[in-house]
């Protein structure tokens, strides 16, 4: 423990009066003001060199010791006494071995922070044979190890937090790998106890690693280092001396952390003198482990010092740094507290008055109010249960979590639209115009939706019912969502499912989860505010099954006219009328949805369009929109009609116009950057705007008609091009307002302005920019489809099918070639990517050629004798179906008889081993298909001719088709030239 004042002063003589009374009083509250508190020179320095107890062995001498304490004694009698009290129980058990004959220590490595002098630290020993030589050490009366900083690994950062792996890695090392990573300088340590893998080590005095003596474990040479000699009476030592222990005050009265530490370590201070004072302020402060290992391994005294400073300093930033975070916490939770507890006597003082009720009564009120508009409509079970629940919210806290689930529970239930239905039209001649204008083509589509409304007007009633439209992406499934609820004047909502693998998105959560909410049935009629609305949902056919259930299972009870009248969603566990609701689903592949489901829908299939519907199509509605959305004028340029073919025949093949719109929407950025280049700017002047102001005065009826072209329904709403947008409607409308008012005012010739203003847009006139089919690879680069007709006369064993595809339909030569012939050695080998069903198809096909060229042609032996290669090109794509049969049988026989099938056929129909023909599907497909390739000719199935006879008449037109039952009427088509045809 400390010695009394006295005995500074002895030392000291100059020391000047005590503090006052209040300084005193503080720092016998903290043991380290206590310490330096007493070191307090004639200037307010701290006087130093007196002796304090720090442990048993220190490295002063005996005599300053004994010197020391006798002048201490004399002094002050009383504080010695009580320094002999802690001093007993501080004291190191006295051991045998001197401390300056511990020439050879185990090495002990620190993995966080060097051990000072007079310091105890804790370490945990996992190796068991370096623990076990450390306690044989303490059994024989020679109780030391050296403990040595590790250092960090070649590029870590030390400021950076490792984890204990790099502790692990530590404990692996042994012999020199483990030196290596030792710091020299170290510190005797005295093993004071051992408990189980916990050793206790007091700090001595430095000592320097020379040699390594063993390597397991580690026990190394060491040399005892002593400071350097100093000048006690140095002015710029003691200065700063004083800082350091003013410093240290200042920190004390800052952070409480370091209270702990001066309790824990003032009772093993030894000669608190200079060097000491660096040791103390550098161990207790939280600087990183290379600054105090720097501090450890400094030998003068007074740069020790200087070190030890700068880590006190900086200490006391961060104390600062922690008061004022700590403040400013406090400050905003008080204010936060004030505002509270003022918001809440706010309320009770306008409760009072009568000027405001409280929440609960205001919710009630609301809610009430929302469905008494809806009394007369709602059914009754709904209204017992709104009642039970505002009931249930009077008497719950609003603190409650209960509370926010009734309360939410009763704002689902009273915001849903109970009976409240939107007028339908039931104008068909209306419904049919609306149809048209949005979209072209599609008649088995508009054909179901009127009549629908007709059985609707008849009825004077309408009743909800369940469509899926199929048909390959880009054809406009979804967008004709939209114009049927337009023609029907319903709202319209649309939510996807693609991909949907958990039913609560259906039926909703139960209201016992945290955060459930009700289904998309629920969030649609909310959100459209009618119970009879067009609800699209989108990609049925790739509903998702994960473990939170079958939503595909969930859609039944949804999508059945006889079970939604009661639907029933998890949250509100009221039953919904959903029988008014008009269901549009959309689905690239019926085959993926599971069959109760496709059950309960009305299949419509839109098959793609043909080259003349895509033609209608881009120049009526995509040219017209992408125009208008560039900020265009239509006398600035032209594509042709020539420029369309081309694009869709040799860039846009799909069945839908989505790519074909993308196609356009480039070639008028490519013509509107031209535009620009020249110097063109669509962007009317203010001159002009004044001009079109003054005109929409006088000519009213003019601008009328132009706004309605503008905002004409075919242009907002564009058909196939999936919800084509306007960006630049406004502006495409000034545009045509301003170019229209010179042509008006050329009429009148007293308006000077305006006459300028014409000739201005005259001088700007540009040339007007055409496309067409020669420069068409300028805006959209090189073909992407060639022509999928390869032969023009189809060579010996190659025969042309037709295939559906999923971008509609296309043509495909089936190939047949002779590989090797030897007696006995017929065979069949496929190629091309072949499915399953392809490969069943071509085996068939050589045994029904076999049977056909036996009865054609008996002495040919083809079939018994050559190795048949049979190859679909191309080798890249996969195929697969039945429908490929005939055409596989008329390739084989042409090869086995060496004639050539008739030009300009294609055949499609899937055949059995009796040769009998049966019916396919994609016939429209397969159809435009043909008719792209040039084909003429084309052979059916007879029982696909009522499929082929429901085409429109244009597809139709100019085809040679026959419909066949058996594959002898197949041979007669194709080998023999007299056959009879029947023209379509």
């Amino acid at each position: 423990m400390l010695r009394a004042a006295a005995a500074a002063a002895a030392i000291f003589p100059a020391r000047v009066a005590a503090a006052p009374a209040a300084a005193a009083a503080e720092e016998l509250r903290y043991p380290l003001l206590r310490v330096i508190g007493t070191l307090r020179g004639s200037r307010g320095s701290v006087l130093l060199g007196r002796r304090v107890r720090f442990c048993s062995n220190s490295s002063a001498s005996d005599s300053e010791v004994a010197a020391a304490d006798a002048e201490a004694n004399a002094e002050d009698a009383t504080v010695a006494e009580e320094e002999a009290g802690s001093k007993a129980s501080s004291a190191i058990v006295p051991t045998s071995t001197n401390i300056d004959d511990c020439l050879s220590v185990i090495a002990l490595p620190l993995p966080h922070r060097p051990l000072f002098p007079g310091f105890y630290m804790p370490i945990y020993v996992k190796d068991q044979k370096l623990l076990q030589a450390l306690i044989e050490n303490r059994k024989r009366s020679a109780p030391y190890a050296g403990a040595f900083l590790v250092k960090d690994e070649e590029g870590t950062d030390p400021n950076i937090v490792t984890g204990s792996d790099s502790e692990k890695s530590i404990g692996d090392l042994k012999g020199k790998d483990l030196l290596k990573r030792l710091h020299e300088v170290g510190t005797l340590a005295q093993i004071t106890s051992i408990q189980g893998d916990q050793v206790v080590l007091l700090g001595h005095r430095r000592l320097q690693i020379t040699e390594m003596v063993e390597e397991d474990p580690l026990t190394v040479k060491v040399d005892h280092l002593k400071e350097k000699p100093y000048n006690k009476d140095d002015d710029v030592i003691k200065a700063t001396s004083f800082e350091v222990i003013s410093t240290l005050r200042e920190v004390l009265r800052t952070s409480s952390l370091w209270k702990d530490h001066v309790q824990t370590y003032t009772q093993h201070i030894g000669d608190f003198n200079y060097q000491r004072l660096a040791d103390f302020g550098a161990a207790i402060s939280g600087a990183n482990k290379l600054l105090c290992q720097e501090v450890l391994e400094e030998l003068d005294v007074y740069k020790r010092l200087k070190f030890t400073l700068e880590l006190v300093k900086k200490e006391m930033e961060i104390s600062k740094l922690q008061q004022s975070i700590a403040k400013a916490i406090e400050e905003k939770i008080s204010g936060d507290q004030r505002r509270y507890l003022l918001n809440e006597q706010l309320k009770a003082i306008k409760k009072e008055l009568g000027l405001e009720t409280d929440d609960k009564t205001a919710l009630s009120a609301k809610f009430r109010e929302r469905i008494e508009s809806k009394k007369d409509r709602c059914p009754s079970h709904v209204l017992q249960v709104i009642e039970e629940e505002l009931t249930k919210l009077q008497l719950l806290e609003a603190s409650s979590s209960e509370f926010s689930v009734t309360r939410n529970y009763l704002d689902w239930l009273t915001v849903l639209p109970w009976g409240n239905y939107s007028d339908e039209n039931f104008d068909v001649h209306r419904a049919q115009k609306i149809l048209d204008e949005d979209h072209y083509g599609l008649s088995d589509v508009k054909e179901r939706i009127l009549e629908f409304i007709a059985v609707g007007k008849l009825r004077g009633t309408s009743q909800g019912k369940i469509i899926c439209l199929s048909g390959p992406p880009g054809v406009g499934k979804t967008s004709i969502g939209r114009s049927i609820a337009r023609a029907l004047n319903r709202q319209f909502y649309r939510f996807s499912v693609g991909g949907l693998a958990d039913v609560a998105e259906i039926k909703g959560h139960r209201r016992t989860y945290v955060g459930a909410m009700p289904g998309k049935m629920v969030q649609c009629l909310k959100s459209v505010g009618t119970a009879n609305p067009l609800v699209l949902i989108d990609e049925i056919d790739k509903l998702g099954k994960g473990h939170s259930g079958d939503p595909a299972s969930a859609l039944l009870e949804l999508l059945d006219p006889e079970q939604n009248v009661n639907f029933l969603d998890h949250y509100l566990d009221v039953p919904i009328d959903l029988s008014k609701v008009l269901f549009v689903c959309t689905a690239n592949v019926i085959e993926t949805i599971p069959n109760p489901l496709l059950d309960r829908m009305e299949i419509i299939a839109i098959a793609g369009y043909i080259t003349d519907e895509k033609m209608h199509i881009a120049r009526d509605y995509l040219e017209k929109n992408t125009r208008q959305a560039c900020g265009i004028k239509p006398e600035q340029v032209e594509v042709t009609d020539a420029a369309l073919l081309a694009l869709i025949e040799n860039y846009c093949r799909e069945a839908g116009v989505r790519n074909l719109q993308k196609h356009i929407e480039k070639i008028y950025r490519k013509i509107a950057l031209q535009l620009v280049r020249q110097g063109v700017s669509n962007e009317p002047d203010q001159e002009s705007l004044g001009v079109t102001v003054n005109e929409e005065s006088n000519s009213g009826d003019s601008i009328t008609a132009k706004d309605e072209i503008v905002k004409d329904p075919a242009v907002e709403d564009a058909s196939v091009a999936n919800n084509v947008t306007n960006p630049a409607s406004e502006e495409a409308n000034e545009v045509n307002l301003t170019t229209e008012a010179p042509k008006e005012d050329s009429t009148s010739k007293g308006n000077k302005k305006t006459d300028g203003v014409a000739e201005d847009a005259a001088d700007k006139a540009t040339e007007k920019v055409v496309v067409d089919s020669s420069n068409l690879g300028d805006f959209v680069g090189k073909p992407v489809f060639q022509a999928e007709r390869i032969y023009e006369q189809t060579p010996v064993g190659v025969v042309m099918g037709l295939a559906w595809t999923a971008m509609g339909g296309s043509t495909l030569y089936i190939e047949t070639t002779k590989v090797e012939e030897r007696e006995g050695k017929g065979d069949l080998v496929l190629t091309g990517q072949l499915g399953d069903v392809m490969k069943e198809s071509a085996q068939i096909a050589h045994t029904v050629g076999r049977t056909v060229l036996l009865e054609k042609e008996p002495d040919n032996h083809f079939f018994a004798n050559s190795k048949v290669h049979l190859h679909v090109p191309a080798g890249s794509t996969p195929k697969d179906g039945p429908s490929a049969g005939c055409t596989m049988i008329t390739s084989m026989l042409s090869l086995a008889m060496g004639k050539p099938v008739k030009k300009d056929l294609a055949m499609t129909g899937e055949v059995t081993l009796t040769g009998r023909i049966l019916p396919i599907g994609g016939v429209k497909e397969k159809t435009i298909a043909a008719r792209r390739s040039a084909i003429k000719t084309l052979i059916f199935p007879a029982a696909n001719k009522r499929d082929f006879d429901e085409l429109a008449s244009n597809v139709k037109e100019g085809l040679e088709v026959h419909f066949v039952d058996t594959y002898s009427e197949i041979y007669d088509l194709a080998f023999q030239s007299d056959a009879g045809t029947e023209m379509i």
